[in-house]
């Protein structure tokens, strides 16, 4: 699927562009903050190719995406306003509160900066390990080059800070920018180094040092966006443009300098001071507790309130020793997805874990946990473990990260330190988590999804002739034609079984009557496809063709519409197939149970030629038989 296609799909069903008050994007998920978030179809996000899960954390709808989310999220830009910053834009009509709320804010400051972030950790890296070999000396211009471009992140943080916490909380960038960039303006700081002691109007100004810091510009650009909307409903409009940034430099420089610079300042080494005491008191433990838990963390979206103290600790310490256990959990998910890869026999299960194996190698594991190791329970369990294991070693050999940045293959070199100490545990940690999570995985096993492929993909002699439990059903052909199997129809929606299992038929005949006594819950406005649900339950989507959706209904004929009863072989829809198929489209037809996960097994009845009204699929119900 094109990135613009997928854009405009996800888009439509967050509940179209209207409902969109903002969007920021991490390492492989669209953050949206919808207005009305009953508006969004999360059913059908989860169903759309391209979308690994959709998830509802702290405020925001979360699609994941993997791997793509720039594109995505540019082509979002390209086909709609979403990502105009306009501040007159409409907020939710609720938003989160507490602990949720905090996440919302720090995940939405923090989500633009971590890819420049990433980058510049593994360049400041792998220059620490230039130095500790003797490859570059600290002396040379091109060390002291290299050494600002990956640095000059960290020094600025506050400007780059006070840009993203004023888009989210809609006050003015440039206000903001300014306010950050007095923090750190030359004359103040060097007022701090010289230790000059300083007042405003006779009020003691405790001076702090603001590069690389956090809270201070968070706590500033907050209120000054609160003040910014008082001021600009106060004044008159013929003065408001200039005199509302005039009056928000006078109050809040000095307030920054006087309250929130030092509040935020011993409040973020106070949560540092509490996490550092807690792997001082035992190492091991507290490494495990982190190794174990991290993903859990990640996937509640509660570890954005850990990442301004790994930064703060960074900043104010040169390195931080609670976020190396973290990579433990990270290769352990990996380990867990490589073992679902070498043991499952389902050839698309055995992809997807291959490719998220690869894609979590590199620190990025939401297509491997959302994808494989969730969903199938036991995996994850045996990362968890795996990732306890790992974090304990990682821990006990005090391993420091000296930079920011996600843990993987290519972020290892924030972790090597002077003389290397600590990072021989954090290489034994994290192969020891993934060994243990792929071995614990191969050897506890899973439901393998290739057991239920295998009964929709085989027809057996004795498959027509099974007894049918009371909730067993049967679904009558639609369509005459000839059976085809799903995983020859040409468009991925249906050939991957993402919309559920089934068959399809190539029809000879443009007729689709009902497959059993039911009602119709949806007929499409092109009428090229139609739902039906039986009396027992079970739901039936028959999609006439491959995209005819573009033909806006052209060679078809509806006879029903939504919430119509219908019985076994009344005419629901006629098409005509010599036209579609002279209009360049194919007529193949996907007849797909889309509640198939409530059904044990989808089994074909049929093969070669097909009436209508002949047995087509039977769906069993797993229940015992009477």
């Amino acid at each position: 699927m094109s990135q613009q296609k997928l854009a405009k799909e996800i888009v439509e069903l967050v509940g179209g562009e209207k409902n969109v008050v903002s969007l920021v994007h991490c390492a492989t998920r669209l953050r949206f903050v919808l207005k009305d978030d009953r508006k969004a179809d999360k059913a059908k996000l989860e169903k759309t190719d391209g979308v690994i899960a959709v998830k509802e954390n702290g405020g925001q709808f979360q699609v994941v995406v993997g791997n793509k989310v720039p594109e995505v999220y540019s082509a979002i830009g390209e086909i709609s306003n979403i990502l105009n910053d306009s501040s007159d834009k409409e907020k939710p009509k609720k938003s989160a509160k507490g602990l949720g709320g905090i996440i919302d804010v720090i995940s939405s400051i923090f989500a633009p900066l971590l890819g420049v972030m990433a980058g510049a950790g593994i360049l400041k890296g792998l220059l620490l390990i230039a130095s500790n070999v003797g490859w570059l000396e600290t002396t040379e211009t091109t060390y002291i080059i290299l050494y600002a471009a990956s640095d000059s992140l960290f020094y600025f943080l506050p400007l780059l800070l006070a840009v993203t916490t004023a888009r989210k909380f809609q006050g003015n960038a440039f206000v903001a920018l300014t306010i950050a960039g007095a923090l750190i303006y030359p004359t103040i700081v060097t007022l701090k180094t010289e230790g000059t002691p300083t007042d405003f109007f006779g009020i003691p100004v405790i001076l702090m040092s603001y590069s690389s810091t956090v809270i201070p510009i968070i706590l500033a650009v907050i209120v000054m966006s609160k003040l910014e909307k008082f001021f600009n409903k106060t004044l008159h409009d013929s003065v408001k443009n200039f005199v509302t940034p005039l009056f928000l430099l006078v109050i809040m420089v000095p307030l920054t300098l006087l309250v929130f610079g030092p509040i935020g300042v011993y409040t973020g080494n106070a949560i540092a001071a509490a996490l550092v005491a807690a792997f001082g008191f035992s190492p091991l433990i507290a490494g495990a507790i982190m190794g174990a838990s991290w993903q859990l963390l990640v996937i509640f979206g509660i570890h954005w309130g850990l990442v301004p103290v790994f930064i703060n600790n960074v900043a104010v310490h040169g390195r931080d020793g609670v976020k190396p256990a973290a990579a433990a959990s990270i290769f352990a998910q990996t380990g867990a997805a490589f073992g679902v890869m070498l043991k499952t026999k389902n050839k698309k299960l055995k992809t997807l874990a291959g490719s998220s194996t690869l894609t979590a190698l590199f620190g990025i594991t939401e297509p491997a946990i959302y994808g494989v190791t969730l969903p199938l329970k036991r995996p994850f369990i045996a990362g968890v473990i795996g990732g306890a294991v790992g974090g304990a070693i990682i821990g006990q050999a005090g391993t420091q990260a000296f930079a920011s940045g996600a843990p993987g293959l290519l972020t290892l070199p924030i972790f090597y330190g002077p003389g290397g100490q600590g990072f021989p545990g954090l290489i034994l940690g994290i192969t020891v988590s993934f060994v243990v999570s792929a071995v614990l995985t191969y050897i506890m096993g899973f439901k393998d999804p290739v057991e239920e492929e295998a009964t929709t993909a085989t027809i057996t002699e004795e498959a027509p002739v099974r007894t049918l439990a009371v909730s067993d059903e049967q679904v009558l052909s639609p369509i005459e034609g000839t059976i085809v199997s799903l995983t020859e129809v040409p468009d991925p929606a249906f050939s991957s079984g993402a919309m559920g299992d089934g068959i399809a038929i190539e029809p000879t005949v443009g007729r689709v009557v009902a497959p059993f006594d039911g009602t119709v819950t949806v007929a499409f406005k092109k009428k090229h496809a139609l739902a039906v649900v039986s009396d027992t339950g079970a739901e039936i989507l028959v999609h006439v063709g491959v995209d005819t959706v573009k033909l806006d209904g052209q060679h078809f004929t509806s006879h029903i519409r939504e919430g119509d009863r219908v019985k076994a072989g009344d005419l629901l829809l006629e098409f005509d197939i010599a036209q579609i198929k002279a209009a360049g489209y194919h007529t193949v037809t996907p007849i797909i149970v889309t509640n198939s996960a409530n059904y044990e097994k989808v089994v074909p009845m049929a093969t070669g030629q097909v009436r209508t009204q002949e047995a087509l699929l039977t769906l069993h119900s797993g229940q015992p038989q009477n």
